[in-house]
């Protein structure tokens, strides 16, 4: 069984964060590389949340809660989007409490209190408007899309052949199976040819079936 760090210990250690310098790196330049980690900074505000939802023996260090950061982020690097969707989710239900909350406020405050129930009803409005922004966000993230990748390829004599490739891509982090892949055939437009230096000469011919023959002209001359 794992000894359990004492009360006094924990308090010792709670706002301890390891560092380890890399190669070549003095100690100042060790603590402002990790102090600009956004991992770091984020932890220790998550580290002073976790110490009023939990008791002082069982709330985070924030070496742990660097460690626990970590973890999540390294998921997301990768493309994983559960932390994006139900960071999303939370915060429209949080934004959206808050709207009701703002909103019984101003009513009780109207008649008696009109500036207050007027202050009260636009906070409400706004913590609205910023839900719809938030649910817009998360519905886009699961939002299938579509990407066409054309490719031309132009053949001898001036033919182009384009195909176009659709793919769509789901809101996860990997792409969805191709599910159609029309291929259409045509014949590039044809081009006037370029002007020659010698305005009465023959231009330079554009890759087409006149433009070969007209090479072929100039050769026989």
């Amino acid at each position: 069984m794992a000894n359990k760090t004492s009360k006094p210990e924990k308090q010792k250690t709670a706002h301890v964060l390891e560092i380890k310098p890399e190669p070549g790196e003095t100690d100042g330049t060790s603590c402002a590389r990790v102090a600009f980690d956004p991992v770091v900074r984020h932890a220790t505000i998550a580290s002073s949340y976790a110490s009023r939802i939990f008791s002082e023996a069982l709330a985070p260090s924030i070496m742990e809660s660097t460690e626990a950061l970590q973890t999540i982020v390294a998921k997301a690097e990768k493309g994983d989007l559960q932390i994006a969707s139900r960071l999303l989710a939370s915060q429209a239900i949080s934004l959206d409490t808050l709207f009701t909350e703002l909103a019984r406020r101003s009513g009780a405050n109207m008649g008696a209190h009109t500036d207050a129930a007027d202050r009260y009803m636009r906070l409400a409005l706004r913590a609205q408007s910023n839900c719809r922004t938030t649910v817009e966000a998360l519905a886009k993230l699961h939002q299938p899309r579509e990407q066409t990748v054309r490719h031309v390829h132009v053949n001898e004599g001036g033919q182009a052949v384009v195909a176009d490739h659709f793919h769509n891509h789901t809101g996860g982090n990997q792409n969805a199976k191709k599910v159609k892949q029309p291929h259409a055939t045509r014949t590039a437009g044809q081009s006037p040819a370029l002007p020659s230096p010698n305005p009465q000469g023959n231009g330079v011919p554009i890759t087409s079936g006149e433009g070969k023959a007209a090479m072929q002209d100039a050769r026989r001359k």
